[in-house]
């Protein structure tokens, strides 16, 4: 269900591998100039919980949105924010979500027709209608 994600990731040269994580689900680093995400399958709760894990962290690695352990809690949010954006850009077409939110999909009518997490429904629409004013 999520082999274009896979398949993206191989076509960019970036590892991912499926292995115990202790403390988090998905993790995503770069070493040597190759971007490795790591992923741990029996902490996802669903095909499309997977989903949205693959492509945030695909969204670290396109973007080159990495931080450390010891990086300030901004920079840490907006690494994280970053990653965010460029998953809802690649998983769900601006268009359509807009047209199907006009027609009355609700948040898990939306969520099953892009194979993503309500919670992730949420952020798109953040990240497309939500007018940010800076002071």
């Amino acid at each position: 269900m999520n082999n274009d994600l896979y398949a993206y990731a191989e076509q960019q040269g970036v590892k991912v591998l499926s292995f115990p994580l202790p403390n988090c689900e998905s993790i995503s680093l770069v070493n040597n100039d190759t971007c490795y995400i790591g992923i741990d399958d029996k902490q996802l709760e669903s095909s499309m919980d997977e989903r949205v894990h693959i492509a945030h962290e695909l969204g670290h690695c396109e973007t080159g949105a990495f931080y450390n352990e010891y990086s300030p809690l901004s920079i840490r949010e907006k690494c994280e924010a970053t990653a965010d954006r460029w998953a809802v850009k690649k998983l769900i077409n601006r268009d359509e979500f807009n047209e199907l939110i006009k027609s009355g999909m609700e948040v898990w009518e939306l969520a099953e027709h892009f194979n993503v997490t309500e919670d992730f429904i949420k952020k798109a629409y953040h990240l497309f209608f939500e007018i940010k004013i800076s002071m």
